[in-house]
């Protein structure tokens, strides 16, 4: 027996032999597991189908659809810095998702070409340049952290995207120079056809995630459904004249996915159906259709094993509906200080929380209340939505550990400095 080789497997199994041994708390674990359970069954029933799997699609479509040159143009490590950071900026902020979410749409661009840079200014200022939250986090919070929430925020992304450039420059040559010209893109349609669909997948992600309920975002809310049937209904027009699906079969689709509908009223159930049945009738129509489907089922099956055990492990550790293995006394004791090492730490817990969209205003204002300062709350805010557990288990299988350690320890270590910096020079 070479016990080199069996020395990982050993200590592996001692250090959960002498945790289960010695641990004071089983409730508390049990507690746990429950929470992880609970967190897991709340995220696939809220954010799967209407959040994660239009992404899947949407980053399919980008890898089949998109040509390596024109991402390249726009956002690759050559292309004019000031327009590809301004692309991915904006782009995050349009689509303003959270961090497990915004991961399809990042793999997408990143291996089909996108420079380390930009893609992860992509990466962070999807889940973390949310307007809405940013308006909830003033409403709540107050103006000032609401203010300086936005500039954090908008600052991060562009600095952690240039600092991700500048370290990974050598490595990035190497990666894009292993990236084949893909054929699909040359038999494929013109690039007005292809952002055409893109942009039609895009509003409906938006649109089915649409939350706002005030002035003119209350309108869309109540509208979404006819807005999102439209444009589900202009998709079904561009897979028939673009890429020349059976205008019978996706009329069939059309009426039994009204059908179910009408039978027992699930919108969640019925765009499920929609989805799989256009996904088969892609791949049935075989070409560059089948291939958007193939796309889109490998980054699903590297990305969806990883996220669920991570969303898993963060609801065991931090709790869902109620307390998990770590107790949040706990935290609250730890963040009451003022120090950098405070906030420092304070970002290091956000990140491995799993935040979704606009609930990291209710969870911080309750640990405000608990003792929190003001400074350990914004660093939560700038680290807690743009990172997660979850994300960086399927983050390191999309770019590898050592980018995805590089890009979680820039988001913690920048939200700290800059609540840091808020809770020395702007509240005391």
């Amino acid at each position: 027996m070479n016990l080199k080789k069996e020395l990982k497997p050993i200590l592996l199994g001692l250090f959960l032999f002498l945790f289960l041994y010695f641990f004071p708390k089983p409730d508390r674990v049990l507690s746990g597991i429950r929470e992880g359970v609970l967190l897991l069954h709340w995220y696939i029933k809220e954010h799967t189908i209407f959040c994660l799997i239009p992404a899947f699609y949407i980053a399919g479509a980008i890898g089949t659809f998109l040509s390596k040159e024109s991402i390249l143009k726009y956002l690759g490590p050559e292309a004019p810095k000031i327009h590809a950071y301004l692309i991915a900026s904006v782009a995050g902020t349009v689509l303003a998702v959270c961090s497990c979410t915004v991961l399809p749409l990042f793999a997408g661009l990143y291996l089909q070409g996108a420079g380390i840079g930009p893609a992860t200014t992509f990466l962070y200022s999807g889940p973390a340049i949310n307007v809405l939250a940013i308006v909830l986090t003033t409403k709540i919070l107050g103006t000032k952290i609401g203010f300086f929430r936005a500039v954090g925020a908008i600052s991060m992304s562009l600095i952690i995207g240039l600092l991700m450039h500048f370290i990974f420059k050598k490595r990035e040559k190497a990666r894009l120079a292993n990236i084949p010209i893909t054929s699909s893109y040359i038999q494929g349609p013109p690039l007005k056809i292809s952002t055409t669909f893109l942009a039609t997948l895009i509003g409906i992600l938006i649109l089915v995630t649409w939350e706002g309920r005030e002035g003119i975002s209350e309108v869309i809310y109540n509208s979404k459904w006819i807005l999102t049937s439209f444009l589900v209904f202009f998709l079904f027009l561009e897979l028939i004249f673009f890429f020349k699906i059976n205008f019978w079969y996706l009329g069939i689709l059309g009426i039994l996915v009204s059908f179910i509908q009408l039978l027992i009223q699930n919108k969640e159930i019925s765009f499920l159906v929609g989805t799989l049945g256009i996904s088969y009738l892609a791949y049935q129509r075989g070409g560059i259709t089948r291939e958007w489907f193939e796309n889109t089922y490998i980054l699903a099956r590297q990305i969806f094993p990883f996220l669920f055990l991570g969303i898993f492990i963060s609801g065991f550790l931090f709790g869902f509906k109620s307390e998990g293995l770590i107790p949040p006394f706990y935290i609250e004791i730890l963040l009451g200080g003022e120090d950098f090492f405070t906030h420092l730490l304070a970002s290091f817990i956000s990140a491995l929380m799993y935040f979704a969209t606009i609930t990291e205003v209710p969870i911080i204002q309750g640990l405000k209340n608990a003792g929190m300062n003001w400074g350990p709350a914004l660093s939560m805010l700038l680290a807690g939505p743009a990172v997660s557990l979850p994300s960086l288990l399927a983050l390191k299988k999309i770019m590898g550990e050592v980018k995805t350690l590089a890009f979680l320890f820039l988001t913690v270590l920048f939200s700290a400095l800059f609540g840091y910096f808020y809770q020395i020079f702007i509240i005391n």
